[in-house]
């Protein structure tokens, strides 16, 4: 994931206070910004805006997509998992373009996650399937880091990358540009286990401003938040087992924090994208956890997650093979 930034801004007038939320999805170079509701809510109703085509390979299909990031301009890249390949679809498109997958000099093999280094013209992927984060662009492919089994991947604004290690089950950074190294471990690297210093199978991850990892911790069924320089997490989201109530996750991906406590995790298993309240027992249901299905106010295991900078929020709807938009309702 991309590490996104919110900052708060209150406008009073004689008889009311409205709190607001700036929102800022950056990678190193890239930034998205919008303005919103602290309490925004989306239309329940869906419009598929990549994919729904059926599972496929064609221009106009996807295969299982996962992480996904909308751009200033709306165009959205997308992992597409079992195409082995990274799709940009322009907005208002209706059928994406392959800048990256298995027939070139570095195949992919399943990318779960990636994110945009505009500044060096690149993507970073994490290619799961061959064990190694690359960084791609139209000259050259270059392998950053071998032998890790790597899921999710995160940018700060300090040029650090962070990696998930779903084998160590761990999450570890590096200095952008200095990967001769192991990296410096942010979070876990205690076994697999539900200790508070310990994760199961982390997926996708975040970082805050002040370098706070948020991570999925998939098959604990929780969202743990690590501090720079702690030695365990907290929960943050979830970790009351898995189940449906709106004090659980079932197996969560792709998560996404503001400054003001907000977490918007996708709940594959519960087919539902959730919003917590850092500190709070029970989530809320943010769009889908309307069962399973492929019905515009359906989901079928949501993965990935990205605002545009209106607010609207998308989803890949991993086993419906399409990338969902869900107004902003203002």
């Amino acid at each position: 994931m991309w590490a996104c930034y919110m900052k708060k801004v209150e406008t009073t007038n004689n008889t009311t206070t409205t709190e607001t939320t700036n929102l800022t999805t950056s990678t190193d170079s890239h930034t998205t910004t919008m303005n919103a509701s602290k309490f925004k809510n989306w239309k329940q109703n869906a419009i598929t805006i990549a994919g729904g085509n059926g599972q496929g390979r064609e221009s106009n299909q996807l295969d299982h997509p996962s992480g996904i990031f909308v751009d200033k301009k709306k165009n959205i890249f997308i992992s597409d998992r079992r195409n082995h390949r990274i799709v940009e679809w322009k907005y208002n498109a209706k059928e994406g373009q392959t800048i990256a997958d298995r027939n070139q000099m570095h195949q992919l093999n399943i990318p779960i996650d990636m994110t945009v280094d505009k500044q060096n013209h690149s993507l970073i992927i994490a290619d799961y399937g061959n064990k190694r984060v690359i960084q791609w662009s139209n000259q050259n492919q270059q392998i950053l880091i071998d032998n890790i089994e790597c899921y999710g991947l995160a940018m700060d604004k300090h040029g650090f990358l962070y990696v998930s290690d779903t084998d160590k089950n761990e999450v570890r950074r590096w200095k952008m540009g200095e990967y001769n190294n192991e990296g410096t471990v942010v979070a876990g690297a205690k076994g697999k286990g539900n200790e508070l210093n310990q994760l199961d199978f982390p997926a996708f991850i975040f970082v805050d401003e002040e370098q706070s990892v948020y991570i999925s911790d998939k098959d604990n069924h929780r969202v743990m938040k690590w501090r720079k320089d702690a030695t365990e997490g907290t929960v943050v989201a979830g970790g009351n087992g898995q189940g449906r109530k709106r004090s659980q996750l079932s197996y969560p991906h792709a998560v996404v924090v503001d400054d003001l406590g907000q977490i918007y995790v996708a709940d594959f298993g519960n087919d539902r994208v959730m919003r917590w309240y850092e500190g709070k027992e029970k989530g809320e249901i943010v769009v889908g956890g309307n069962e399973r299905g492929d019905q515009s106010n359906q989901l079928n295991g949501p993965t990935g997650l990205s605002f545009d900078d209106e607010g609207n929020l998308y989803v890949a709807d991993y086993s419906n093979h399409r990338i969902q938009k869900f107004e902003i309702i203002v």
